[in-house]
Formats: structure tokens, C-alpha cells, sequence
């Protein structure tokens, strides 16, 4: 009796596994034809069988199936086995980035951001005229900025100029852009694309960013929308801490200010929830406090965190205090809430005091009053390291988007 058997195999450095799978495609082969049907090269596929004919069902490219049929006829008894590989992530130079838009820090894991902070690394090494300085030269980025902006789109544009590319930029969209007549966010977005080969969009609704990108071919990243999300600044963030602290496992991170309205701080907490042993504490007054969106995803990811009042104790164990300002914007009317929650959290010299020498102060900027000016002289104090390191990130996002690994 003819029998057949599955053996160990590599695809894209990824070991096959039994598993079912859901099928698109359906592709008849015999044993002889089986390595040019399959979607890898022959010299990273083996097998052991022996078998005249089957199915083999794919799914996509990372993933593959054989079952035995009964539609087809055979003439010994085959037994095959279900099987399925699932790809590593792979950051070969040259390899296409394996996201096609930056929407929400959600679509990060810890491999993707460790290899993004490494090519982050190497952009802070480009000079001008340089090699590295020509990588997206012939490439037009095109900013559309419904909200104010200065370091976000300033770091932006640096970034693709600093790496030989164009820019097409639209300061104030919202008012001197043709949504001032009624046009809508994916028309807008259908005739950007058409001038440009990846959009950089700040939007004042949440949720705008992920329209966009449904509606674009060429990548778009969310440069902050509404009280949504800012991926890109988390991504700063976080390197930042790395670079600062020297970990990001087993930190604990003081959230301070606007947590309610604070896009920034909701795409943090995201990313933080990759690392180990992180301990997060929201230090916020009653009328901002951090939504039960982000604190139920915490829980769900194992992350501990802590609701205070007292900012002086939190600033006393955090290697990170990540301090906010209080969004006028947000509160629309009500300029009583803003009034009330305004000035309650401040980071001065007392604050300073109680920190541990290895911690440091962030902040997204622009501050108002929330951190003292006699801080900045604080080794400490590291929020304008923090919006420099803003250029190196989406240097490397640019890169990774427009060109790849």
C-alpha cells in the first residue's frame, strides 16, 4: 500500500503546522509539478511522499492546505495531512513593509516596532548628501492637515526631504481646502492620491484616518485624529523610553493630564501593552479621566494599572511621568469643565524632587503650563529629545512605506 507523509517543512524560514484553514483557491498537481505550483521557491520546500494525485488548497501566500479527496480519482491509497504555515515576520533588506498605512498602534507587535526602531537608528546616522540621504528621491508625500500642527508636520516634511523626496502640503485644510465647500474626505483623498505617492493626514474627527485609507491605493498614515489616535507619536514615544530608560519592560509609566481627550496617550497605552511586567498609572482630574476602552484592552493584555489622585506618589515610582496638556479644543462650550480641570496637575521642582534620578519627564508639546520652564534645565527633563526623535521614526516610516525593508 502507497502511503504519504509530511515532513518538517520550511517556507519562508516558518515550520508548517496541522491546522485548518479557510480556502480561496484550488490548484490540481501531481507529486512531480507540486514545487512549481507552490508559491516559494524550490530550494526552501521539502517533502516526503509519495502519492500520483491530491488538492492542494491555498488560502493566501503565507498559508496552505492538503486534504485527501474523495472527488479525485486515485489509485492507492493516499493518506495527506492538512497543513499550514504561518510566516514569521520577515525584515530582509528589500522585503516590502508588512503594513500598507499606519491607522492605530493596534496593528504594531513587538517585532515590528523593535525592527522600525532599529531603521530609526540608522536614519539618525543619515547626513546630507549622502547615499542614505537619496533613498526616496523621486517620491511626493502630500500632508493634509484639517487640525494645527507644527512639529507633527514639520517632522513629517523634514523627514521625506532629509531622504530626497518632494512635498505637497496643505497647512489648514479644514478652512483654505475645498472641504471648506462641502467636499467630502474621500474625494478629497481620491484626487490627493492622484498627486502624490503616500498621504499624511491629521484629521479633527475620530476615525477619519481609517476612512481614508479604505478610500486610498497609495499608503496614508493618521497623524492624529480627532481624539482618536496618533500612532506615529506613540511610536516616538516609546522608542524615546527605550533610548531614555534603557527598557521597556517592566517600566511603570505615569499618565498625567488630558487622558480622556488625549490621543496620544490612548495610542501609548497601546504599545505599552506589548512589553512585560508594565505598570501604568493615570493621574487625571474627575472630568478627563481615562475612557473604559483603553482600560478594559489593559486588563484583557494582563497589564496592571492604577487609577490616582496624587501625582507627587506616582511621579515617586515612575521611571516615565508623561505629562499632557489640558485640550481647550475638546471641551467645545463647556469652558467651566476646561476651567476646572486646567492647572491641577503641574510639573515643576517638587515634582522633580520626588523623581528618581534615572526617570525622565515626557510630553507631546505644545505645553502651556503644565510643565514649569525651570524644568527644561533637568537632565530629566527629555521631551525635546522626545519631538527630535519624531524626525528618526517617521524618517523610517517613509521608508519602510514608500520602499520597504
Amino acid at each position: 500500500m502507497a502511503s504519504s507523509s509530511c515532513s518538517t517543512c520550511m517556507m519562508n524560514k516558518s515550520s508548517f503546522a496541522p491546522r485548518v484553514i479557510n480556502c480561496k483557491k484550488e490548484l490540481m498537481f501531481s507529486y512531480s509539478s507540486l514545487v512549481d505550483k507552490l508559491p516559494v521557491h524550490r530550494n526552501s520546500f521539502s517533502l516526503s511522499a509519495d502519492f500520483s494525485k491530491s488538492r492542494l488548497l491555498l488560502s493566501h501566500e503565507k498559508s496552505m492546505k492538503w486534504k485527501q479527496t474523495q472527488q479525485l480519482p486515485l489509485r492507492n491509497s493516499i493518506q495527506c495531512w492538512a497543513v499550514e504555515t504561518q510566516s514569521t515576520p520577515s525584515f530582509t533588506i528589500g522585503k516590502k513593509f508588512q503594513l500598507d498605512d499606519v491607522i492605530e498602534a493596534q496593528q504594531f507587535d513587538r517585532d515590528i516596532l523593535n525592527a522600525i526602531f532599529e531603521v530609526a537608528r540608522e536614519m539618525e546616522k543619515i547626513e546630507k548628501n549622502s547615499p542614505g540621504s537619496q533613498i526616496l528621491k523621486g517620491y511626493l508625500m502630500a500632508t493634509l492637515f484639517y487640525e494645527p500642527s507644527t512639529r507633527t508636520r514639520l517632522s513629517f516634511e523634514s523627514a521625506m526631504k532629509r531622504l530626497g523626496g518632494e512635498v505637497l502640503t496643505t497647512e489648514n485644510a479644514r478652512e483654505f481646502s475645498s472641504a471648506a465647500k462641502g467636499e467630502t474626505l474621500e474625494d478629497t483623498i481620491r484626487t490627493v492620491e492622484g498627486y502624490s505617492d503616500i498621504i499624511v493626514m491629521r484629521h479633527f474627527e475620530s476615525g477619519a484616518a481609517r476612512r481614508a485609507a479604505t478610500t486610498a491605493v497609495i499608503p496614508v498614515i493618521n497623524a492624529g485624529d480627532g481624539p482618536g489616535q496618533h500612532p506615529t507619536q506613540a511610536l516616538l514615544d516609546v522608542y524615546t523610553i527605550e533610548r531614555e530608560i534603557g527598557k521597556l519592560d517592566g517600566i511603570k509609566v505615569g499618565l498625567v493630564g488630558d487622558l480622556a481627550n488625549g490621543r496620544t496617550v490612548r495610542s501609548l497605552a497601546y504599545l505599552l501593552a506589548k512589553y512585560q511586567d508594565v505598570k501604568i498609572y493615570f493621574v487625571s482630574p474627575g472630568v478627563v479621566k481615562m475612557k473604559d476602552d483603553i482600560k478594559d484592552y489593559l486588563t484583557s493584555q494582563g497589564v496592571e494599572w492604577e487609577e490616582s489622585a496624587d501625582l507627587m506618589e506616582v511621579a515617586s515610582k515612575c521611571d516615565v511621568v508623561y505629562q499632557t496638556r489640558i485640550q481647550r479644543e475638546r471641551f467645545g462650550e463647556r469652558t467651566d469643565l476646561y476651567e476646572e480641570a486646567r492647572g491641577k496637575y503641574i510639573v515643576d521642582q517638587n515634582v522633580l524632587r520626588v523623581m528618581q534620578k534615572h526617570a525622565v519627564v515626557l510630553h507631546p508639546l505644545p505645553r502651556l503650563d503644565e510643565i514649569t520652564v525651570d524644568v527644561d534645565a533637568d537632565p530629566r527633563a527629555a521631551y525635546f529629545r522626545q519631538a527630535k526623535n519624531g524626525l528618526y521614526i517617521r524618517m523610517a516610516l517613509l521608508k519602510l512605506l514608500l520602499v520597504g525593508w
